[in-house]
């Protein structure tokens, strides 16, 4: 896997290829005042902004800016206490252990809210761990894997934010039964025509570690509210 402390150490080595040094004494004069007159200037500060948005972002909140200065002034001086190499994989495993220590945390979260959600009034789950709760039962025809339905639908995390919704749109969309994630297809080969169901769906049967489209974190229970519409 690659992690974007590839990007943020290529920040620090073209940072660091720059004239860091004369723009620290230059700092110091100036008490902290940095005025952007030139192309340089503002190309310097940018990816000083760029550098540590990408570091915050990624849940480092506190930073040895000496440390961080010496590291770009060795690039310059082609002189390291840690070789270019040594560097990027140590990056790289710190942040690989950030995002396995916070995978960890967020599937004990997840683990938890489906524990106390199968216990609640009207929710069935059935043996792959699909969690669901009837609103309404149809009584038509309950779809096949060869085909195609038409469904209203709203999807959010357990934390109630929408990520998904053809409500919202309006106007349902079509697709094969089996063309979706595992939860969606086990819930509608179950689903009689006209059903409105409440979906409860954990990573596995869902996008897994992953996560997709910067919408849905990795490890997320999914909450759909699903309306089959009609089944073709």
């Amino acid at each position: 896997m690659k992690y974007s402390a590839l990007i943020v150490l290529s920040a620090f080595l073209f940072l660091g290829a720059t004239q860091v040094s004369a723009q620290k004494n230059k700092n110091k004069k100036q008490k902290g005042k940095v005025e952007l007159k030139t192309v340089t200037d503002s190309l310097s500060y940018c990816i000083g902004v760029a550098v540590m948005k990408n570091i915050t972002d990624q849940g480092v909140d506190s930073m040895n800016m000496d440390a961080l200065l010496k590291g770009m002034n060795d690039v310059k001086a082609n002189t390291f206490t840690i070789s270019p190499e040594a560097a990027n994989q140590y990056v790289n495993d710190y942040f690989y252990k950030q995002y396995m220590e916070k995978a960890e945390k967020d599937k004990l979260v997840q683990s938890k809210w489906l524990e106390e959600n199968k216990t609640k009034e009207g929710v069935k789950t059935t043996p792959s761990g699909l969690q669901y709760k009837v609103i309404t039962m149809g009584q038509g025809t309950i779809p096949k894997q060869l085909n195609t339905v038409k469904v209203h639908y709203s999807g959010s995390l357990i934390d109630g934010k929408v990520f998904d919704s053809s409500y919202d749109r309006g106007e349902p969309i079509e697709f094969a039964v089996t063309g979706v994630i595992k939860g969606w297809t086990e819930a509608l080969l179950m689903m009689p025509q006209g059903s409105k169901w409440e979906l409860y769906i954990p990573a596995d049967l869902a996008y897994g570690e992953k996560g997709a489209g910067g919408t849905i974190p990795p490890h997320a229970t999914l909450i759909f509210v699903v309306e089959l519409l009609e089944v073709k």
